[in-house]
């Protein structure tokens, strides 16, 4: 395959140096892309990277993932006002370490292949470098006129934001000298990123070419922003993790489901490793018949199998399907704590004391009289006797049957439902 084809018929192609390609065609080639390392998980808005690194891998070259330790410390100028906390070296390791496991899941680190992925972090070369080391090796190279004319850097000083300190501006002689480090000691002769990266891959690329007299290249994807402009990636809850502790694989899917379609349909191309032909098959029968929503349950598919797993993936849908009826009891009992609140987020929720269930309550008193589900016995009798109301996704057909610990759902919860839609929660405390 052809990585350069294969990322612009899924337009994720922004700015290619001249070059790239026939480097590309001529041997295996070493990229590296770089990862901030400040929190234990990745989350979507890293995807892009990633997705661009597997069909590298998948084209045969050699991805190197760049942990940014000593950049994560600085702070990138490019769209971001404010500089970055620094992070102490045990909670940096065990960042990476977290990565990594992630990462394992989506690209090949572990096989004998010659273009298995590798992981790298900057503090490992930048922390012993001493600052007149550094201005003499790599400062004197690279002039003021040359880091004043970048892009991210004309925005700081036109007065969006706060002005740059002198960390954040020399930030791009940092990455310049992460790419230079990674020519000598990989062999590594392309670096990938968002176009918010190009001034930084170029500084580097320039670097090579001043203190070497080699060349190496960059190709940046466009930044992914939604159908509305806002940025991809960003949730009004905040960020989508890849982490089960910080995102449900429930949210997680639901989040990729829940896309436009003029957004899945981009998506499914970035976010996928489906080929041309499956995707535009996809495309058109999603045209046919929106309402189905086929891209984005094609969509929601594939993200969530490759991240988490078939498995996970399933109890999503299913856990998805609960609120359109097509659940049992067995369903819902399968949820944890965390997806049955998110499954049934903003329902009514009354509290019950545990131990008016530990000798058995009726459910006519427990709806009626402890919780005001019904407004009254005579309301729920009608209601049960029309076929009307379901416990845990069972229908009712005696309202005075026995209600104990041993109907609760997660050991806390129990669910009634009135009608197609009306849903009520007893929490029991």
């Amino acid at each position: 395959m052809n990585f350069v084809e294969e990322l612009k018929w899924r337009g994720m192609i922004q700015d290619i140096m001249p070059g790239a390609e026939d480097q590309l065609k001529k041997e295996m080639t070493t990229a590296y892309l770089g990862i901030d390392p400040t929190a234990d998980s990745l989350h979507i808005g890293h995807l892009v990277g990633v997705m661009i690194l597997k069909h590298f891998q998948a084209c045969g070259h050699k991805p190197i993932f760049l942990v940014g330790g000593a950049t994560g410390m600085i702070g990138d100028p490019s769209g971001k006002s404010l500089e970055r906390n620094l992070l102490d070296e045990d909670t940096l390791r065990h960042n990476q370490e977290a990565l990594r496991n992630q990462l394992r899941k989506m690209v090949d680190f572990d096989s004998n292949a010659p273009n298995a992925a590798e992981m790298v972090n900057n503090y490992d070369w930048m922390k012993d470098i001493s600052f007149l080391e550094f201005i003499r090796d790599v400062g004197k190279h690279i002039t003021v006129n040359y880091m004043m004319a970048k892009d991210s850097v004309k925005k700081r000083f036109s007065g969006e934001g706060d002005g740059m300190s002198f960390t954040e501006f020399t930030y791009q002689l940092v990455q310049g000298y992460d790419f230079l480090h990674l020519y000598q000691s990989k062999n590594c002769k392309l670096q990938l990123g968002g176009s918010d990266q190009w001034g930084n891959i170029t500084t580097g690329t320039e670097l090579i070419r001043r203190k070497l007299g080699e060349e190496a290249w960059g190709i940046t994807c466009p930044l992914i922003k939604k159908s509305d402009g806002v940025k991809f990636g960003k949730t009004e809850s905040g960020n989508v993790w890849l982490d089960p502790r910080y995102t449900s694989p429930y949210k997680f899917y639901q989040f990729w489901l829940n896309v436009s379609d003029e957004d899945a349909e981009k998506y499914i191309k970035i976010f996928t490793m489906l080929d041309k032909e499956t995707i535009d098959k996809i495309t058109a029968e999603h045209k046919e018949a929106p309402h189905l929503r086929l891209l984005q349950k094609s969509l929601a598919k594939e993200v969530t199998c490759m991240i988490y797993s078939e498995e996970e993936y399933t109890k999503a849908v299913e856990a998805s399907e609960i609120l359109f009826g097509k659940a049992t009891t067995e369903t819902l009992s399968k949820l944890d704590e965390e997806t049955f609140l998110q499954v049934f987020e903003g329902v009514p929720t009354f509290e019950v004391e545990r131990s008016k269930l530990n000798s058995g309550i009726s459910f006519s008193s427990l709806s009626a009289e402890e919780t005001p589900i019904f407004q009254s016995k005579g309301e729920l009798r009608r209601l049960v006797q029309g076929g009307g109301i379901s416990l845990n996704k069972t229908k009712v057909t005696d309202p005075e049957r026995e209600i104990t610990t041993e109907n609760l759902l997660a050991d806390k919860f129990i669910l009634i439902q009135k009608g197609k839609k009306n849903y009520f929660i007893i929490k029991i405390v």
